[in-house]
């Protein structure tokens, strides 16, 4: 490996252990579907994004709100003794990736045969504290 992308890996190595994300893997629902929902709570605080999709009619929100709580908890594990209310924690990133795709045969009238495509996705949620801060920072100046 040369010294140049030695130097890359060990940078986002860095960035990613100043990161509080979740993940979730290989989710039985549409990356569509999904993308609705996590562009509802993309650059939200985080409370707020949480009553978002507890209130939400989707049948995503539900799997969105349980990472959510996972990517909070990340937080507060590195955390300790932090307050939710007071570190001002916000939805930096949170983006759908396309998985697996099952393909299923459906009958189909005088014996043919349709394709059904299954989809299914990886949901990241990335949040940080320091966004808000830097954001009222700019606004006061």
């Amino acid at each position: 490996m040369g010294t140049r992308k030695r130097n890359r890996a060990n940078q986002l190595k860095e960035e990613k252990r100043n990161k509080y994300y979740a993940t979730l893997r290989n989710c039985p629902t549409s990356p569509r579907k999904m993308r609705l929902v996590t562009d509802m709570i993309k650059g939200v605080e985080v409370n707020k994004a949480l009553d978002m999709l507890r209130f939400s009619p989707k049948e995503a929100t539900r799997r969105v709100e349980k990472l959510l709580l996972s990517a909070i908890a990340n937080w507060q594990a590195k955390n300790e003794g932090a307050r939710i209310e007071e570190s001002n924690l916000v939805v930096k990133e949170a983006y759908v990736d396309q998985s697996r795709t099952l393909k299923r045969i459906r009958p189909a009238p005088q014996g043919r045969a349709h394709r059904i495509k299954k989809r299914s996705n990886h949901v990241t949620i990335v949040i940080d504290g320091q966004a808000v801060a830097e954001e009222v920072e700019s606004q006061e100046k």
